[in-house]
């Protein structure tokens, strides 16, 4: 199954895209997708409700969040009442190790994001606060990722042995579908995606 873990909808602050239109866009251009995760930033969506889209346009739809760290962002997945208890999610200088050990105290999953960008990924935060401890899965392939970003991001996964996901970190409808991640079993909803990158065995892949 391949699903597209990182997105944005009008939900979030610079979100352009509504969730109808990225499935029209994925029908209309055959997408080899499955469905995708609608990560809106520094909230978690409890008000949409994407079934009836679902049936439509034969899409799994999932929900997660991006926080902001000072590492740089993090994809959170399996949100829950627990975690959402746990830290604020609103917040723009939350510290990873909290996110990483709530995360998986809740039985949630936190997938660092586009390591290779400035500013808002690990890479150059590393330089300057050491390796944190704890990350286990980072965003390897991303859709919004200009060159060079990307590679840095595949050499930080090998050199300390992180597994690698994609996500095309679509703002606008176009961009969906330019990464996403091929796991080797049915994902249903968004247990299923947490026991998944768990058990490991999945691959970024990319079409741009």
């Amino acid at each position: 199954m391949i699903l597209d873990l990182h997105n944005h909808s009008i939900k979030s602050d610079d979100g352009r895209a509504r969730v109808e239109s990225y499935c029209q866009w994925i029908r209309k251009k055959e997408i080899p997708i499955d469905g995708f995760v609608l990560t809106e930033h520094r909230q978690y969506d409890d008000e949409s409700d994407y079934r009836a889209l679902e049936d439509e346009f034969g899409l799994r739809i999932l929900k997660g969040s991006e926080v902001e760290t000072e590492y740089g962002h993090v994809l959170v997945f399996g949100v829950n009442d627990d975690l959402r208890a746990a830290f604020d999610f609103t917040r723009i200088d939350l510290p990873l190790a909290t996110v990483l050990e709530e995360s998986g105290r809740c039985g949630a999953q936190a997938v660092p994001c586009h390591p290779g960008r400035p500013n808002v990924g690990l890479c150059a935060h590393y330089e300057t606060r050491g390796v944190p401890e704890g990350v286990e899965i980072i965003e390897v392939a991303s859709g919004g990722s200009r060159a060079g970003e990307d590679e840095a991001a595949a050499a930080l996964a090998e050199r300390h042995d992180y597994a690698g996901v994609g996500g095309s970190d679509a703002h606008i409808v176009s961009h969906i579908g330019r990464c996403a991640t091929r796991f080797p079993r049915e994902i249903r909803d968004e247990e299923d995606l947490v026991a998944a990158l768990r058990e490991g065995g999945f691959e970024a892949v990319r079409w741009t």
